[in-house]
Order: C-alpha cells, then structure tokens, then sequence
C-alpha cells in the first residue's frame, strides 16, 4: 500500500469511526510531549489531568485565563504566546484542541491526522481521534466514563461509579499490593447509615471483621461470602469473647497479610478500649488505621430530639462512663464535682446503676426535679425514650423494662427537647 493509500484510508476510517465506540486505554503520558491549542477555560480544566499524569506540556496561545498563566509561571508547562503554527504538533503524542477559531481549530486537526497523533477537539467531538472521557478518582483507583456524545450522562455515571467506591456501596477490593493491617472502626450508634463514608469503604474491603454487639450489625449482611466475621460481642453480664482473644485474633490474622476492620459501636475512643487495641497492635508490629465514629453520646440523644447543648439553657456538657458504681474504689469520676455542675450529664453504660448515679448526685446538690430521659437502643429499630427525674429515674426505668445499651441524659435540655417535639 503507498503512503498516499494509508493517508487516505486513514481518513476513511476517522470518518466511519464516528459510528463505533471508542475503544478506552489508559495513555501513559509522563515524560512524553502534548501539545495544547488554546488557553481558555477548555485548557484550565483539561491541564490539571495532564500535568498530574506527568506529562512534558507545551501550551500555544495568545493569551490564557489566569489560572492557566500561573501554571506557566510555576514552571508546571511550556507556553509560547502565539497563534497556532503548522507544526506545531512535531513530537507530540497527544494533542488538545481548544480555541475559539474553527478554522485554527480544523487545521490543527488535519496537522494531527497527517502526523497519526491523537487528538481531542472541544468544538467539534465527531472530527476528533479520541475523546476525553469523565473522570475521577477514589483511593487510587481512576474512573474513566465514554457515552459518545453525551457528555452529561458521562459526568453522571462517573459520579455514581465515584461515590459508590468512596463510600463502600460498590465494592472493588484490592488483589494485588496488598499487605496486613487493622483498621479500627467506629460504626456509630446502630444505624448503618451513620457509618462514617471511609468506614463503610474498609468495611467492603475486608476479609476478615471482627464486630461488637453495638456496631452496627446489618452492614455484615452487606459482606461478601468469602468474609470471615468473628463475634467479639461483650454482652454485660453475659457470654464475652476475652480482650486478649480479640487482641490476638486481630494480631494473627493481619500477620497472615488479611485486611482486618475492627468494628465498634460509637466511637472506638469513646469508652470503647480501642487505644488498648493500638497498643497491643503497634507492639505486635500490625500497622492500625483508627477511623472515628459518631458516639452515642451526642448521636442518640439528637436522635430523640434532645439537644446536648442550647443557647440559654446548657453551656457544657459531660460524658461520663457509668460501668462503675459512684461508690466503687476502682471508680475515677468526681461525683461531687459533677453534681455542681450547670450543664447536660450524659451517661454511658450506666443503667444497672442510674438509681445510685442518681441519688450521688442530689446528695451532693443536684436538683432531685432535674429532667432526665434515658433512649434505649437508639437510632435503631428498637429506639424508645422513658421520660423522668433524678428523684424518679430508677423507679422508671425498671418499670419499663429498660435495658442495655442505653443513653441517659441528664440536665435541663431534656425539657427543652420535649418542649421542641410538642
């Protein structure tokens, strides 16, 4: 076949093209020439990509949009002030096409077809080589979406795709690269909506989860087959899997190169031992990612409609551990002090003791009439809120039955809820 053969068919192909999908890759362009026609808003918002990738850029134009004449100053790409030469595309492997001229813009393209180099027109996508897809990115992973020539269903698929890998809805574990560790999660107060975005991601990526009775128990539903779930709920007063088993459990199997999720309800530095868990993990030499939760002890309450704060009514609030009796020795809080305090008292894992919580309390000065409202199993199906008073909170909560887990709040926001739902 002559040369003049190949050009022409080439052409006879750039033309049927336009029937067909693109065929997608992945160009690796670090180090390699592109060249830019045009600095307007097409170049600013295409630039960024390409000097990320690497690429050795030179940008012919006139005159540039601002954003784009500090990436010149910064040294980021080559810009020569001028209007568009034949030749221009000498070297390149990758060309963009982005004035305001068509006829620049036309000729041009014909300089990247006679030169095989691939192109991209802004104006004009049915006489362009190649398509600049809708992109994104989540945890090193590239999303690149083509749909012809709907640009807007593109941007829109690619958010979708986006959003479901940042957020765990879609699932893409990694296969290769791969090495062990724990990440240490907060699955917040029940509600697996109220997993924290990068929560629920390592959730979906794990092969191994080690889960408490409080975290949030429907997402294991969500987990492939092939995830080993461990049991390492703590029931009070009941069957407990040992803190040292669940400390070795998380060691052996992040040792065996398994990506671990230690899920807890809250927080997992909110009551929650999780610091002893880092401890004996960083000694064991396991690498830990610690992931925040929502704690119960803010979550549940606004959850009730009980603020732990309000304008007027409560400067402060404390969050106390109540797994202790006030008259314990091995207890740390300084029941008096709280007991003068003006602000909300919000107690965890304190209702097998709120009758001796409560009557430390008013001994050492606390109103006995102060509202208190305990919220059972909050945010989640089985939420209920009894309603009551220092003086009275003991005797409520056992004639209805309230059990763990539960939130006590004590202070004068609980009223202002109450008034706020009526």
């Amino acid at each position: 076949m002559s040369d003049s053969e190949s050009v022409t068919g080439s052409g006879s192909r750039s033309d049927a093209g336009t029937d067909h999908p693109a065929y997608p890759v992945g160009l690796r362009l670090a180090g390699r020439r592109v060249v830019v026609v045009g600095g307007g808003s097409v170049a600013q918002r295409r630039l960024p990509a390409l000097l990320a990738a690497g690429a050795d850029v030179l940008l012919i134009a006139p005159a540039v949009t601002a954003s784009v004449e500090a990436m010149a100053d910064a040294g980021e790409l080559t810009w020569q002030r001028r209007p568009y030469a034949d030749g221009d595309l000498d070297g390149a492997w990758y060309a963009l096409i982005a004035t305001d001229d068509p006829a620049t813009n036309r000729a041009a393209s014909a300089e990247a077809e006679s030169r095989r180099v691939w192109c991209v027109r802004s104006d004009d996508a049915s006489a362009a080589t190649a398509w600049t897809p809708a992109t994104g990115q989540s945890e090193g992973v590239t999303v690149a979406v083509l749909t012809g020539r709907d640009p807007r269903r593109s941007a829109a698929v690619r958010d979708a795709v986006v959003e479901g890998l940042h957020d765990g809805t879609l699932t893409a574990p990694r296969h290769r690269g791969r090495t062990g560790g724990v990440a240490l999660v907060g699955g917040g107060p029940g509600d697996p909506d109220l997993i924290t975005v990068r929560g629920r991601r390592l959730l979906a990526e794990a092969d191994v989860v080690v889960a408490d009775r409080l975290g949030p128990r429907d997402l294991l539903a969500e987990l492939p087959p092939h995830v080993e779930v461990i049991d390492a709920a703590k029931i009070p007063y009941g069957r407990a899997m040992a803190q040292e088993a669940i400390n070795d459990a998380l060691v052996e199997h992040a040792k065996a190169g398994r990506s671990v999720v230690r899920l807890k309800g809250g927080d997992p530095f909110v009551f929650g031992r999780g610091m002893e868990e880092v401890e004996q993990l960083a000694e064991a030499g396991v690498p830990v990612t610690v992931v925040p939760g929502i704690t119960s002890a803010i979550s549940v309450p606004g959850a009730v409609g009980i603020p732990v704060t309000h304008r007027g009514v409560a400067h402060e609030f404390t969050v106390v551990s109540g797994h202790v009796a006030p008259d314990d020795p091995r207890s740390l809080v300084d029941w008096p002090a709280l007991a003068r305090l003006r602000g909300t008292l919000v107690l965890l894992m304190a209702v097998e003791r709120i009758g001796a919580i409560a009557e430390t309390l008013v001994r050492h000065g606390r109103d006995a009439a102060t509202p208190v409202a305990v919220v059972q199993e909050g945010t989640t199906a089985g939420e209920r809120r009894v309603d009551a008073t220092l003086a009275t909170v003991a005797e409520r909560a056992a004639e209805e039955g309230v059990r763990p887990p539960a939130v006590i709040v004590v202070g004068d926001v609980v009223s202002v809820g109450t008034r706020d739902r009526g």
